[in-house]
């Protein structure tokens, strides 16, 4: 199982700082974020990529009693763009929560009642899993957790800006995990993912 590795491993394609890196937690100490999904390499395995399943991965993380919610934002800031893509935004996970469950749909699970997701970089809500094109080297995926003091709007239009401003008001503790994905010698893209396009 991974554990939380560094954000600042190499300088970023895009030119935008990173979500965790524009927040300020208003308490001491981080969360810690790990994955069962995510190696001792720190490979993502295959079925989270849009090559392949597709299927959100599992999340664990240290609890915070004083949390009445959590937001958790994936981006890869090595895709060819300004800014960071956006693989994932969903918040209002209850405070109570210690992870998230693998392959998260857009209608989401009874124990994850009043979690919002939001729309991804392609526009698409819910979780998108990595695709970097070819010949583009590794790419990182950040998955970046906000303990929060409260809750935030529920509209899944939220704009990513939109979610930072609220998450730089309510932020009692935050961590990441990174992973790394590279597009595979012989992707299988199922038909489902075929639209999803590249560097992501």
């Amino acid at each position: 199982m991974a554990q939380p590795t560094s954000p600042h491993l190499t300088t970023h394609s895009s030119g935008e700082r990173l979500t965790i890196q524009k927040i300020t937690p208003n308490e001491a100490g981080a969360l810690v974020l790990r994955s069962p999904a995510v190696g001792n390499d720190d490979r993502i395995d295959d079925i989270h990529s849009a090559y392949y399943d597709n299927l959100s991965p599992a999340l664990s993380w240290t609890a915070r009693l004083e949390a009445d919610a959590f937001a958790l934002i994936v981006e890869d800031p090595d895709a060819p763009r300004e800014e960071p893509f956006v693989h994932w935004m969903i918040w209002n996970i209850p405070g109570t929560a210690t992870g998230l469950p693998q392959g998260i749909k857009r209608d989401l699970p009874p124990a994850l009642k009043g979690a919002v997701q939001g729309r991804n970089s392609a526009g698409q809500i819910g979780y998108m899993g990595p695709r970097p094109p070819e010949g583009h080297g590794v790419h990182r995926y950040h998955f970046q957790l906000f303990a929060l003091d409260g809750r935030l709007p529920e509209d899944p239009d939220t704009p990513l800006e939109e979610l930072v401003n609220m998450l730089k008001a309510h932020t009692l503790a935050a961590g990441e995990l990174v992973a790394t994905y590279e597009r595979p010698e012989r992707p299988q893209v199922p038909p489902q993912n075929r639209d999803a396009g590249a560097y992501r």
